[in-house]
């Protein structure tokens, strides 16, 4: 019983945490506009380093950490434009695979005459 069960917790754990990554980055606007992502840019580049701090206490380490890059970001218009790429390339996937799956149809189709 329990060895059929196993799979579904797996299953069921991995599509929660995808669905949680999925919900966090949507509630903290990075799938937004470029304002909404700049304005998550600024909020982690200030909680990061304050983390990173109190990690290191915790742990006992006295090492400087290095000091944080200088990200100079403009909210244009591209910012997500690779995310919208994939998010539009999803969901455009079923479609797209019926119309590869007619042509190959249709190829073997000719084929076979």
């Amino acid at each position: 019983m329990a060895a059929r069960i196993w799979p579904l917790v797996k299953l069921v754990s991995k599509v929660t945490i995808a669905g949680g990554a999925v919900y966090v980055t949507y509630d903290s606007g990075l799938l937004g506009s470029g304002e909404q992502g700049s304005a998550a840019l600024e909020k982690a580049k200030a909680a990061v380093p304050p983390a990173l701090e109190e990690w290191m206490k915790y742990f006992g380490l006295e090492a400087q950490l290095p000091t944080m890059p200088k990200i100079e970001f403009s909210p244009v218009n591209s910012w997500n434009a690779g995310v919208r790429w994939t998010i539009l390339s999803l969901s455009e996937a079923p479609t797209r695979a019926s119309e590869y799956t007619n042509q190959g149809l249709q190829y073997v189709k000719e084929l076979i005459k």
